[in-house]
């Protein structure tokens, strides 16, 4: 695994990848289903992957079969429209009939420690996941893994206290959960985000190109941040 693993793709416009995505997820839940009866997806925040699962919504999915996991979480109360679990219900999961007993959010209301360790204990018994998407911050960071920050190699999940950007607290899958599934994607959207890219395709040591380099990963780019 490496470099070779890791195809960075162009698009056209934001909207684009938002399609393009969909579509890939899309794929990986009827691949999924086909062959073990059940999608495990992990999700991202994001205003990207929100109008990827906007698009979602219309498209006339196995929505029984679906189970949804979550990259990182920020320790806020469960109705904070700050929370990515609360941002997903709104643009996908109150619009289609996924049963609740299938999403599998972190509850991270309950504090950092308590939380991960309950959400490690959790998606052990679930992994490996069919596809994890993922988004990446202007410094490098994905999830909520951040540069200078130390990242336990024995869990699956985390706490995270005094992330760079509020809310201080939270929750993050490790590389140890991230490595778990047979494809990433990672949208990369917005002029914020080029430097951060250019950096990374330079070989900067970012938490985003550890992450990608765990596996098959494909980075979904807009003309913003992929620059000239």
């Amino acid at each position: 695994m490496g470099e070779q693993m890791i195809r960075f793709i162009r698009f056209d416009s934001t909207g684009a990848v938002a399609e393009e995505t969909a579509r890939r997820i899309s794929a990986a839940a009827r691949r999924a289903i086909a062959l073990r009866g059940r999608f495990l997806c992990v999700l991202a925040g994001g205003r990207t992957p929100l109008t990827a699962y906007d698009r979602l919504v219309h498209q006339p999915e196995d929505w029984a079969h679906w189970h949804l996991f979550l990259g990182d979480e920020r320790c806020l109360a469960p109705d904070d429209p700050e929370r990515n679990s609360r941002a997903i219900a709104s643009a996908l999961t109150e619009r289609v009939p996924i049963p609740s007993v299938n999403l599998h959010w972190i509850p991270a209301e309950a504090g950092a420690e308590s939380a991960a360790r309950r959400y490690d204990a959790l998606i052990a018994t679930q992994m490996p996941f069919d596809l994890i998407l993922l988004g990446m911050g202007e410094d490098g960071h994905t999830a909520s893994l951040f540069p200078g920050h130390e990242t336990p190699a024995d869990v699956r999940a985390a706490p995270v206290h005094e992330a760079p950007k509020p809310p201080p607290d939270r929750v993050t899958l490790t590389p140890l959960a991230l490595a778990a599934a047979p494809e990433r994607l990672i949208l990369v959207t917005g002029a914020g985000k080029r430097e951060a890219l250019a950096a990374w395709r330079r070989g900067a040591d970012l938490p985003v190109a550890r992450v990608a380099a765990l596996g098959r990963t494909d980075v979904l780019m807009d003309p913003d941040a992929a620059g000239d």
